[in-house]
């Protein structure tokens, strides 16, 4: 599985090695969110290239080079395969911005903050950490020694590399600020450093001595050099400046061999080419390649303007061969070759992700593996979450071509950038399954990811812009609305329009073919044309969906207006008006929900087949920018201009879950299968994962409070996953999740009643208790065996023996004594002995407690048992102060049943419980009513619900 990044690398290099290496695993996420955890970023980021290319060539005659390029993404780095540009492993978390990156065969060294960490096989096993911990930068690998600039340019730190232990420190004088060093070739000893100032200095590492300087060829406007290389000619170097200045210097003699300069910004790198041809190639700041051929004084031989959208900040040459490799800012990686020694240098092969933060991200297709990516560089790409080498963007014609031939950038050519996407995998593979909206652009584009181009069809509304775009959820419609009130339907196969939809008026119906228009007089036509224009809305159309059976459209507007109309006769239904304008809607096709983006920072939720808001969330401190539901159609996840993302239960309506990002998240969406979130912020052209830890675990959701403290998250970073490795569930880490254990109490109210939970049989079975003994009553009595009575206990063996050991232990006891213990538990039970213990006043929860673990048969014989005024007395305390309680409804009926039917005799004989059995009736005819008047008031509600 493949890593991406998050954010672009500061002053990062890339480095190139030839070892092969396995893919490195996930690495640890802090945890953070209740639900959601941070997995990975999506994206390439390739802001810079190496200082040195390490090729391997394996023996034999037949094997070829193996080249391997290691790009810095922000916190982390890339290894990449050159021959396929495919994602070999991807490193873990530096801690800190990558400031440089240099290699050996097999380890990899990446400068972050004020360490410099080591990498074996994508797993970092050590650290060189600055002595006075100040921030590192450009660094080189000099034998047995690591030598490290200080990013202020101030001094040099070098380490030793095996133990690595601090050796040595140079600091450099105050009117000279490092910006890049080198070493010479054949040079012991000795670095070359170039400074702000445009001096070069060459330094004896082992002494720390300074051995000369090199001026400025022009000490009165002197340019700060900006990168030193070293050229196939031993003493020869070659040196770029800010101002665009490139020279040739020898080192040896001090003299300038050659000396060029490009016109368009600073030279960023310079490369020789080391397979025989004198060829020097130049990157600059604006994004243009240049090839100098030094056999002829350094004439220029080709300029190659718009090579990338941005300035390069690498450039390469890979040894023995003509290819070249650049990076660049704009968050790609080119391979350029070169037919002939002096012919124009021809795009190979690129790697790249958008260059401009993506503003509009939605999942495509029902599997949950690939998502749409829209942002502010013209483009739209289809990025794959399980397989990096899966991704591209979607054509828009030989545009690389044309800006190299007119000398613009690719996306001078390109259309508007995209604000709205809509689409249906289900007839992708038919014809057109993507449509998409362009700022401030009167034209809807069709695209087809099966063949990775733009569609044949452009969708074109009279007046406006092309506001928002639906594709319906057959996959043969597509619909537009515009900025001043006008909705078209189009057919995605034929790109002929069917039908128009009007917010006043009649309904316009379907759209006639054009040569049937064109048979109409010209006075009709003119009629027409007036009352088309009559019935056109001045109000701009910020959403428009379509339910999942093609029956509703439904259309919001900046007014606060929804309008439902039918999909077939294009008949308005009706119109709901709202308390505040709609920004965006989005609906939920399995569970008929509208989510509603109002101006007064409230999502309302609509039901489409009632047209009813039925929840309303609020609690947004900020401008709400995107929504989203979740597959199941349980939760709405938001993020709003508070650079925070919001989870809400739509069944309660409450907020689960929330987490701050350190960047506001422009767009979110959900995958169908429910297992990632993906979020695109403002300031990162990457796309992010969170796992939904639901997916995976079991988690206790709880209502968290407007008022609360909501956590600051770390977006998710780089993560190194084999690309045939399967995602796994997702690990706690760090503090342990909050966890709501719910613990039903006795009495949810004291205006309710409580029933005891038991199983209804067990009343039942009381209540029928003799019918019950006289229906299971044996026909015959049991006999017993005619060798010996069942009674008699035997010995095991070949003989029956009887065992009389225990007969005469209890003849020594005596009989006498075990009969008068029989007589005392039966005057005090241990059910008397509890209905004693309780207080009168109480709700006698012990005892009853006690009762309903009886058996019925028990529960039976114990009401039974009760014969003395005393105990009868008592137990009518117990059933009144039980219905006190509202507690036990249905086991105080039962029981009362079953005593009244046993005692009532003796209740109505004796006086003296009169009074008790007069409080005992008081208080069943309240409860009883009570009960009614619950009963009834239930009943009422579903029916009123069921609409009955």
């Amino acid at each position: 599985m493949p890593s991406h990044p998050n954010k672009r690398a500061k002053n990062g290099a890339v480095a190139t090695t030839s070892a092969e290496q396995p893919a490195a695993g996930p690495s640890k996420q802090p945890i953070t969110p209740r639900l959601f955890a941070p997995f990975r970023a999506l994206g390439y980021v390739s802001d810079h290239v190496p200082y040195a290319m390490f090729v391997h060539t394996p023996n034999g005659a037949l094997a070829t080079p193996t080249v391997n390029l290691t790009t810095s993404v922000g916190r982390s780095w890339l290894m990449w395969d050159a021959a396929r540009m495919t994602l070999v492993f991807a490193g873990p978390d530096a801690g800190a911005q990558i400031n440089s990156l240099t290699m050996t065969g097999t380890d990899i060294y990446a400068s972050a903050g004020p360490r410099v960490v080591k990498y074996h096989r994508g797993k970092d096993i050590g650290s060189y950490v600055s002595p006075d911990g100040s921030a590192l930068g450009k660094m080189l690998i000099f034998g047995d020694e690591l030598l490290v600039l200080k990013e202020d340019g101030t001094g040099m730190v070098i380490f030793d590399l095996p133990t690595r232990q601090l050796k040595n420190q140079i600091t450099f004088h105050t009117s000279f600020t490092a910006t890049s060093l080198m070493h010479p070739a054949t040079y012991l000893n000795k670095v070359l450093i170039g400074s702000q100032q445009g001096e070069l200095q060459l330094w004896n590492v082992r002494s720390c001595s300074l051995i000369h300087t090199f001026p400025h060829p022009t000490p009165a406007t002197p340019s700060p050099i900006t990168t030193i290389i070293q050229s196939p000619a031993v003493d020869v170097v070659g040196v770029g400046y800010l101002n665009g200045a490139v020279r040739v210097f020898d080192i040896r003699q001090g003299d300038l061999v050659m000396q060029m300069k490009i016109e368009d910004g600073a030279v960023n790198a310079l490369s020789f080419r080391m397979d025989g041809p004198p060829i020097l190639a130049t990157a600059s700041s604006t994004g243009s390649l240049a090839i100098w051929d030094l056999s002829k004084g350094g004439r220029i031989l080709h300029t190659l303007r718009g090579a990338h959208d941005q300035g390069i900040t690498g450039l390469q040459w890979v040894a023995g061969q003509p290819l070249l490799i650049s990076s660049s800012a704009d968050n790609s990686v080119k391979q350029w070759l070169c037919d002939s020694p002096t012919a124009l240098p021809r795009l190979l092969k690129l790697r790249g992700g958008h260059h401009a933060p993506p503003t509009c991200i939605r999942y495509y297709g029902e599997d949950g593996k690939q998502i749409l990516t829209a942002g502010r560089d013209r483009s739209l790409r289809y990025t794959s979450v399980v397989r990096d080498s899966r991704s591209f963007e979607l054509s828009q014609g030989s545009l690389v071509k044309k800006a190299i031939g007119l000398g613009v950038t690719v996306d001078h050519l390109k259309y508007p950038p995209i604000t709205a996407i809509s689409s249906s995998s289900i007839r992708s593979k038919d014809w057109e399954d993507v449509v998409t909206a362009h700022a401030e652009d009167a034209v809807a584009r069709t695209w087809r990811v099966q063949e990775k181009r733009l569609g044949p069809w452009t969708f074109e509304v009279e007046d406006g812009y092309a506001q928002t775009v639906c594709v319906t959820a057959c996959g043969n419609f597509a619909l537009a609305g515009s900025s001043t009130g006008e909705i078209r339907m189009w057919n995605l196969q034929s790109g002929k329009e069917r039908k128009s939809f009007s917010m006043t008026g009649p309904a316009p119906g379907a759209s006639k073919p054009a040569i049937i228009a064109q048979s109409k007089t010209a006075k009709a036509k003119a009629v027409q044309v007036k009352a088309t224009k009559a019935q056109k809305s001045i109000q701009a159309v910020t959403g428009l969906v379509t339910d999942a059976l093609n029956t509703l459209v439904v259309a919001s507007t900046l007014e606060g207006k929804l309008y439902f109309f039918d999909f077939h006769t294009t008949n308005l239904l009706h119109v709901i008006q709202l308390q505040s304008s709609v920004t965006a809607m989005t609906l939920n096709r399995d569970s008929g929900l509208i989510s509603l983006t109002c101006d007064d920072l409230i999502v309302r939720l609509l039901d489409i087949e009632t047209r009813r808001v039925v929840r309303e969330l609020r609690g947004f401190k900020g401008r709400i920018l995107d929504t989203v539901f979740s597959p199941d159609s349980r939760w709405l996840i938001a993020t709003s201009l508070d650079s925070t993302v919001r989870t809400y239960d739509i069944p309660t309506g409450r907020l689960v879950d929330a987490f701050r990002t350190e960047s506001i998240a422009t767009s979110v969406t959900f995958s169908p299968t429910g297992d990632f979130l993906a979020t695109a912020h403002v300031d990162s052209v990457g796309i992010y994962l969170w796992a939904n830890k639901a997916q995976f675990s079991d988690i206790a959701l709880r209502h968290i409070s407007e008022e609360e403290d909501l956590p600051e998250i770390g977006l998710p970073s780089v993560q190194g996953l084999d690309e045939d490795t399967a995602i796994e569930g997702i690990e706690p880490i760090g503090a342990p999740e909050f966890t709501d254990i719910y613990t039903t109490p006795d009495q949810l109210t004291d205006g309710l009643l409580t029933l005891s939970l038991l199983p209804r049989s067990r009343w039942q079975t009381l209540l029928n208790l003799e019918t019950i003994k006289q229906r299971n009553k044996p026909k015959e009595a049991p006999k017993a065996p005619e060798k010996a009575p069942f009674f008699l206990p035997t010995i095991s063996g070949l003989e029956t023996r009887f065992d009389l050991t225990e007969a005469s232990k209890e003849s020594e006891d005596g009989v006498k004594s075990q009969r008068l213990d029989m007589g005392a538990g039966w005057l005090e039970s241990e059910f008397t002995k509890r209905l004693g213990w309780e207080d009168e006043d109480g709700d006698y929860n012990s005892f009853f407690e006690y009762m309903k673990a009886l058996s019925p048969s028990a529960l039976d014989l114990e009401i039974r048992s009760l014969v003395s005024l005393d105990h009868l007395a008592l137990f009518l305390k117990a059933l009144t102060g039980r219905l006190r309680s509202h507690k036990d409804f249905e086991a105080v009926q039962a029981i009362m049943s079953v005593f009244l039917t046993v005692h009532g005799d003796v209740l109505i004989a004796n006086a003296e419980l009169k009074e008790s059995l007069q409080k005992l009736k008081e208080e069943q005819s309240k409860e009883s009513a009570r009960l009614r008047e619950l009963v009834g008031y239930a009943l009422g509600t579903l029916g009123f619900l069921r609409g009955t």
